[in-house]
């Protein structure tokens, strides 16, 4: 951190005061450069092909086609995507990102793609009723690395929160019985259990609807107003719906309760 600073630092304010925008810079360079875990299906993964796919990358792939430039992925651990992305390493990250308040002192954020809840994990023969992470209390709940809901579950007293670096992995000690519970987006759950094949099942939801969006760096207008325009665009034409229903079969871009426009 201490080693790249000063000089990213020193780029943005070279770039803010010559009026220059990250929108410039990827239409020229001609990629849209998008940082992803890779291994957090549905939303992106690697199929049997060991091809990327999954709603985030068909998404993404459609915004950059509306940017005419070319997406170019790069998979990483999420508990470095953020600094990677403040370093200047991508241009966006598409993973599911919560948009916060904390986040949005650090990043600016493309219009809400997503909403969904968090939603906990148990073993399929629990037979206690978890209703909320306050019931975990004394117990082991498995979380992502650096993810919101990490904060979620450290956020309640008594509960001891062990973190991973992916849903495979915290599955995988849920049913052996290393941990009591896991948590994660309501969204995912059902395709990481029927594609992980372990005897585990989805339990209460817990807290709020949340908003995803694409965080990108700050002070970048132009390129705030294509994602947004694209993104946009997509959910008027019926292209946005497509995918969502192709992966989910609902329009996820309709927080719950919302009415048609």
């Amino acid at each position: 951190m201490k080693k790249w600073f000063p000089a990213v630092l020193l780029a943005a304010l070279s770039l803010q005061a010559f009026g220059a925008d990250l929108l410039d810079t990827v239409r020229q360079r001609g990629t849209l450069r998008v940082a992803l875990e890779g291994t957090y299906p549905p939303f992106n993964f690697k199929d049997a092909k060991q091809e990327l796919t999954g709603f985030d990358v068909d998404v993404v792939r459609e915004v950059a086609r509306r940017l005419k430039v070319k997406p170019e992925f790069t998979t990483t651990e999420w508990s470095g995507m953020l600094a990677g992305l403040q370093a200047g390493k991508y241009d966006i990250v598409a993973n599911q990102v919560g948009i916060t308040d904390a986040r949005k002192q650090t990043f600016d954020f493309s219009q809400p793609y997503t909403f969904s809840s968090a939603q906990l994990i148990v073993r399929k023969n629990e037979t206690r009723r978890f209703a909320s992470l306050a019931d975990l209390k004394g117990r082991k709940v498995g979380v992502g690395q650096g993810s919101n809901y990490a904060d979620m579950a450290k956020a309640v007293p008594g509960v001891e929160v062990k973190t991973y670096p992916g849903a495979p992995e915290y599955l995988q000690d849920l049913a052996t019985g290393r941990i009591d519970a896991a948590l994660n987006d309501s969204l995912l759950i059902p395709f990481a259990i029927r594609e992980s094949h372990l005897p585990v099942k989805a339990a209460g939801a817990v807290g709020d609807v949340a908003s995803m969006g694409f965080p990108f760096v700050k002070n970048n207008p132009g390129f705030k107003a294509a994602i947004d325009k694209a993104l946009t665009d997509m959910k008027n034409d019926g292209s946005f719906r497509k995918i969502s229903v192709k992966w989910f079969g609902i329009d996820v871009s309709r927080a719950p309760g919302a009415k048609k426009p």
